[in-house]
């Protein structure tokens, strides 16, 4: 027995370690835009080749139930304050000069992580509010480079009208559209009442322009050299990274060196570009020595944009893509890579979001949360280290996206392995519309109501009651 205990011991000690992580680890959020949840070879795409990705999933922890929000803007605000983006009236998309954006009493991720004493810099495209004080140096970020919007917020759009003559780059992108299957018509561009985006897309650095419509092939490529500099630049002191990727969302660009070389044609080659980046950024990690002492997420903002037929990206097994509250809208792929402290090859269907980033990762740096305001999100570092099996949350809540000032569309409550889906009734009153078994009907194509039909009235009862808690609660949006 005196022989046996201390390698009893000795066997406890990984576990232990695993559980509760290093002291101050780094960061590192890689946000896809518009990927959908199979378009990666950890999750079943047969052509699209993505073997770094591949790899920390491999050795790390695939989420299988990963959610976003149905749109752009909603999903970042999720992930920036670890709330429902209706909880900060946050829930829509801002175009170029908008005049609100994300409330300064706001507390994001970068802020508490930055007070906490951490390197923080965002590289890519932020979206909630293109105005001087809504950008993410005053939000955080000690830094920032990229785009304010979406990076088909330009004049280049197929849905601009024509105004001859045009040139080769308008010429190029009616033609694209035409090409790949792009049903334009009846999208949100509609609400520009048929003027598009005639505003320039900026490419910033901080308040300074550097440069008007610029050429996107390049961006994947400048945004991960920068991250490369960032993480060689404060290598000795702990760090946050934001990098959210301008692709896959359409327009696609792909550098020269990519160019032609998937087996999925454009839209494989922009992933296959991703990939690549976050193979440069995981070989920086190792040649410096961080790579266990930094936590890496890889997931998208929301699911694939189908309305652009060909140069749209895969839900899987999942019913319709972005916009949606169907599980191809909002449910992504959420790979997360920390060797040593997640255990290797894991995978789970366990509920997560994007709004679990803030408390998980303001937990492992032992930064404090905000405890003026609710927040939605949940540690998900139990899950992650392998302590549990079990999601952080009881219930998660499907919010359709809304117009600025409208009432929270809330069309779906999941709990466990059932779904269901909700509609609002002309009296403003939610309602039962479906209930689907997720872990049996992925693709949320068997109603079972009618065969459970005291689940159903428990959740919409549970739903309504979030809902009347989220509009009384709600917090102003900035600028309103």
């Amino acid at each position: 027995m005196p022989r046996i205990l201390p390698i009893l011991l000795l066997l406890a000690l990984p576990a232990a370690s695993i559980a509760q992580g290093p002291a101050n680890p780094n960061f590192i959020v890689l946000f896809a835009d518009d990927q959908g949840w199979g378009d990666l070879g950890a999750y079943g795409h047969p052509d699209i080749r993505t073997p770094h990705i591949d790899r920390m999933a491999y050795e790390g922890m695939r989420l299988t139930s990963f959610y976003a929000a149905p749109f752009c803007g909603p999903s970042r605000a999720a992930l920036m304050t670890g709330s429902y983006p209706p909880r900060l009236s946050l829930d829509f998309n801002h175009g170029p000069k908008a005049t609100t954006g994300i409330h300064p009493a706001e507390v994001t991720v970068a802020e508490l992580l930055s007070e906490h004493g951490y390197a923080t810099r965002m590289i890519g495209k932020w979206h909630l509010g293109d105005a001087p004080e809504f950008l993410p140096h005053r939000h955080g970020f000690d830094s920032w480079f990229g785009i304010p919007f979406s990076n088909d917020m330009w004049r280049y759009h197929p849905v601009m009208p024509v105004r001859e003559p045009e040139d080769e780059r308008m010429i190029s992108a009616r033609e694209r559209a035409d090409l790949t299957g792009f049903a334009g018509q009846g999208t949100y561009y509609d609400l520009a009442k048929g003027q598009g985006f005639p505003h320039p897309l900026p490419l910033m650095r901080d308040d300074e322009v550097v440069e008007l419509d610029s050429d996107q092939r390049k961006l994947t490529t400048v945004y991960t050299e920068l991250a490369l500099e960032f993480i060689e630049a404060n290598r000795s002191r702990p760090f946050f990274l934001y990098l959210p990727y301008a692709m896959p969302h359409v327009p696609l660009f792909v550098s020269n060196e990519r160019w032609g070389k998937s087996l999925r044609g454009r839209y494989g080659d922009v992933i296959e570009e991703l990939d690549w980046s976050v193979g440069q950024i995981l070989g920086k990690l190792r040649n410096l020595g961080l790579d266990r002492n930094t936590l890496v997420v890889y997931t998208s903002d929301n699911g694939p944009w189908l309305q652009y037929g060909i140069d749209a990206g895969s839900a899987g097994p999942f019913k319709l893509g972005k916009a949606t509250t169907w599980e191809g809208g909002m449910r992504v792929p959420g790979v997360f890579w920390m060797p040593g402290s997640i255990p290797a090859g894991r995978v789970s269907s366990a509920v997560a979001a994007n709004m679990d980033l803030l408390p998980t990762l303001a937990s492992l740096a032992g930064a404090g949360l905000p405890e003026d305001r609710v927040l939605d999100g949940r540690d998900l570092w139990p899950l992650l280290s392998g302590e549990t099996e079990e999601s952080p949350h009881e219930y998660f809540y499907f919010f359709a996206g809304s117009r600025p000032g409208a009432p929270a569309r809330l069309e779906g409550i999941r709990k466990g392995r059932h779904k269901l889906r909700l509609h609002t009734n002309r009296l403003g009153q939610l309602e039962v519309s479906a209930l689907y078994d997720l872990l049996a009907d992925a693709g949320e194509k068997f109603d079972i109501r009618e065969r459970h039909p005291e689940l159903a009235m428990e959740l919409l009862g549970q739903a309504k009651e979030f809902a009347a808690e989220l509009e009384s609660g709600a917090r102003p949006l900035g600028g309103s």
